[in-house]
């Protein structure tokens, strides 16, 4: 029997240690899946994203993987070439 990735998520979330990594995670993931999102409705590549932003493909690419800590002023910048706001909050 083959196992699916939702199978193993399940299974590894019910560890309290992973589960706490997953949840800190979450705003992150969060964000870059929203730029992924807004990118792919305009139809844009990577390479249409970054020069929107005046940037490069590589830079879009690693914040897009997680690779990156990116800094408020780029992900100002990607949000205004995206039409969107940015909103950030603590609690």
């Amino acid at each position: 029997m083959t196992t699916t990735f939702k199978q193993l998520k399940t299974k590894a979330l019910k560890d309290p240690a992973v589960k706490a990594e997953y949840d800190a995670l979450s705003p992150e993931y969060q964000v870059v899946k929203t730029i992924i999102s807004h990118r792919l409705k305009r139809g844009w590549s990577q390479t249409e994203l970054a020069e929107a932003v005046g940037s490069r493909q590589p830079v879009i690419s690693r914040l897009e993987r997680g690779g990156s800590n990116p800094s408020l002023q780029t992900l100002q910048r990607i949000a205004k070439a995206l039409d969107l706001s940015l909103q950030v909050t603590m609690k």
